[in-house]
């Protein structure tokens, strides 16, 4: 039996936290000037493109002639590869083969299109599904906007001119201590442990090729050349907190002056896993059911109508969306509440057990999953740079065109 059941589409509702150059795609003609928050992308952008059947149709046709590279009029496996990665991406997936785990959802979106057949993809075809998928992480986005930000120095500024800075940066200073490390090498990494409720950019990022050359122009244009203009005696030790104290100030005031000039634009967004929306579920009796009913509906039975133990693992992926949870592999954190559940339940045992007790074992496992995650919540933000530093007279407008 296939233990690689194509899920439902809403499982596309749940957004994880690297869609911002996908998602900020969806904006238009919004001016990034001006204030932190530069705008929210709410889903409604992505809602309106779809329901425009005139403009969807062409934002259609335009995707499709850039895959469609034989000219057949339809997409191969191959073809398609380009806009599954793109999903894949905007799912908040690693790079394909960095683990079984993404990688199997790349498959499932794959399997989307495909219906899990080598075939070829028809237009009308390709539009329906890009269209679930857009609605589903629309639905998403409404559920849990990302924001925007406009990083320009003001932040740091401010920090810097806090009373918490020195006390922040001493504790700092001793989480990062090595006996070989040169000031410049303590003054990187503190700069490291900041983040964009310090006023500074990302400097490290894991999602994706265009976003780390993104990260490499932020580190190129502002981060290194104020270390370069700043710091005295880069080879020396940092001997006491005072001086790295000293030199540290100098790199951050330059850098504040640099975002001042060249402003950096952040995609942010967060969420807690603390149980709460699989509560919710657990105490709709109805809506539980038909959200049980859809899940199992799918699911191969054999002639006597029982089930593999070990597609609870299915089921809970199409139940993710209506408990609030991300899909299995998406966030390892919640995997591993997962995978500690399925393990109390013996899931892998290889038995079969009929409908009634299938359903009760998948209850039964939400209800652990919310008992872990409300007594140990799982908190999950995610900064990511979506355009390289740029004058402060940039729009979204043109950030779109790169």
């Amino acid at each position: 039996m296939n233990q690689h059941i194509t899920p439902q589409k809403k499982k596309f509702d749940f957004l994880c936290f690297g869609c911002f150059c996908f998602v900020v795609t969806m904006v238009r003609d919004e001016e990034i000037t001006g204030g932190e928050v530069a705008m929210v992308v709410d889903g409604s952008d992505i809602k309106r493109l779809v329901d425009d059947e005139e403009v969807f149709s062409k934002f259609v046709d335009e995707k499709f002639t850039r895959l469609d590279c034989d000219r057949d009029g339809k997409l191969s496996v191959k073809e398609l590869q380009p806009v599954v990665e793109d999903i894949g991406v905007a799912l908040g997936l690693p790079a394909k083969g960095a683990s079984p785990e993404s990688d199997h959802i790349y498959s499932e979106v794959l399997n989307e299109f495909t219906h899990g057949r080598e075939k070829k993809v028809s237009k009308e075809e390709f539009k329906e599904v890009l269209s679930d998928i857009l609605l589903g992480m629309a639905t998403g986005l409404e559920r849990d906007p990302v924001v925007i930000l406009r990083i320009d120095g003001e932040d740091l500024k401010e920090f810097i001119s806090d009373p918490s800075f020195e006390p922040e940066m001493v504790s700092i200073f001793s989480q990062i201590g090595s006996p070989d490390a040169t000031i410049q090498d303590y003054i990187t990494r503190a700069l490291g442990k900041l983040s964009v409720d310090h006023g500074l950019p990302p400097t490290s990022d894991s999602w994706g090729i265009r976003r780390s050359c993104l990260l490499l122009l932020v580190v190129s244009n502002i981060v290194e050349p104020a270390l370069q203009s700043c710091v005295e005696q880069k080879n020396e030790s940092a001997d006491t907190e005072e001086e790295f104290l000293k030199q540290f100030k100098r790199v951050a005031e330059n850098i504040v002056g640099r975002l001042k000039d060249q402003p950096v634009i952040v995609a942010h967004t967060g969420k807690t896993f603390n149980g709460s929306s699989v509560r919710r579920l657990l105490g709709n009796k109805s809506e539980l059911e038909k959200a049980i009913n859809g899940a199992m509906e799918t699911l191969p039975k054999d002639r006597h109508g029982k089930l593999l133990k070990e597609y609870l693992r299915v089921a809970l992926d199409s139940l993710a969306p209506s408990a609030g949870l991300p899909p299995y592999g998406a966030l390892h954190e919640v995997d591993n509440v997962i995978n500690n559940v399925f393990k109390m339940v013996d899931a892998d045992d290889g038995k079969l057990v009929n409908e009634e007790e299938f359903k009760k074992l998948l209850t039964e496992t939400l209800g652990s999953i919310m008992l872990q995650l409300e007594g140990n919540p799982i908190s999950v933000s995610s900064n990511s740079v979506v355009h390289e530093p740029l004058s402060s007279a940039s729009s979204a407008s043109s950030l779109l065109e790169t």
